[in-house]
């Protein structure tokens, strides 16, 4: 089975299997074996990076979460939520060979416009820019690293 070029996230062993027409690889949170695309190859290794490296409980990851925007419906790729339940974290992943361009941060501060979260991540498994939105200044600035879940959980 063939799996995809190593990422510049934390390493980790996939479960992965042969499906009848496609390789699949096993989500966590969705508890489902799911197609393994390049898109998806990254995705999963954001999530393990999140449960295993970043401390956010599984059950506080929403994967491709649905909403509306206008009168268009938008799903964003992974949405964290502290342990009050509103939403903290948006990422948008891609795939390795996607470049993170201006309309992968338009996609995603449109997705903000409705979430209204304090932290995004754009990734494509080798580049990531991590933002942290400050609402009372309303300003923004790009951060080094992820906070881990305790300091997310706060807001």
């Amino acid at each position: 089975m063939t799996a995809f070029e190593p990422l510049a996230l934390p390493a980790y062993n996939p479960r992965l299997r042969k499906g009848e027409d496609h390789n699949e690889i096993f989500d966590p949170v969705r508890k489902k074996w799911v197609v393994l695309t390049p898109e998806e190859w990254v995705r999963q290794h954001v999530i393990n990076t999140l449960i295993a490296y970043q401390d956010v409980p599984p059950g506080l990851i929403a994967i491709e979460k649905g909403f509306k925007f206008n009168t268009r419906t938008y799903r964003a790729d992974i949405v964290i939520y502290n342990t009050k339940r509103k939403p903290v974290l948006i990422v948008e992943c891609k795939a390795p060979d996607v470049k993170i361009s201006q309309t992968v941060f338009e996609q995603i501060f449109r997705y903000n416009l409705v979430l209204k979260v304090p932290f995004l991540w754009v990734t494509n498994g080798n580049t990531n820019y991590v933002a942290e939105i400050d609402y009372l200044s309303k300003s923004s600035k790009f951060l080094d690293a992820l906070p881990v879940f305790k300091i997310m959980d706060a807001y």
